[in-house]
């Protein structure tokens, strides 16, 4: 299998309001940058819409290592969220409907395709990928101008 090395964000502005999400894909020493935004949507949102045209880019199964400073996105994967929703019937645990669930149901569709590792960055700090992510959501939401 490639090994793929993925990094995303997805920034607001204001929540809800026009946000941008961005991607940065690895592969043996090859770089491509994707993003896109969307009029009305929250920071949430554009975070997993970042994993999921990411890993919608991808046109085989790999091996990938996806970095985000979303809890949110890493937490879902990495304590298996997944499998409760499923068993209640997309309901969180207070019996309410799970929030984002179109978004949530493409991306574990796309997570199943592929041997993903979930890490969590610390958004904002010394990461250089995580902050080219970070800069091209945030040029997305300006290019709707």
């Amino acid at each position: 299998m490639k090994e793929v090395e993925i990094y995303t964000d997805g920034a607001c502005s204001g929540n809800p309001g026009p946000g941008g999400w961005g991607a940065v894909l690895l592969y043996q020493g090859r770089r491509k940058e994707i993003s896109g935004g969307e009029r009305e949507t929250t920071n949430q949102r554009m975070e997993l819409k970042a994993a999921i045209e990411a890993l919608s880019s991808l046109k085989y199964p790999c091996r990938v290592k996806l970095y985000s400073d979303s809890a949110y996105l890493i937490n879902a994967f990495t304590q298996n969220w997944f499998g409760n929703w499923e068993r209640n019937g997309w309901l969180t645990a207070k019996k309410t409907p799970v929030e984002n669930k179109d978004l949530w149901q493409q991306l574990l569709a796309l997570s199943r395709k592929h041997e993903l590792q979930w890490i969590k960055v610390k958004g904002h700090a010394d990461n250089e990928e995580n902050n080219r992510c970070d800069q091209l959501a945030r040029a997305a939401i300006k290019n709707m101008g």
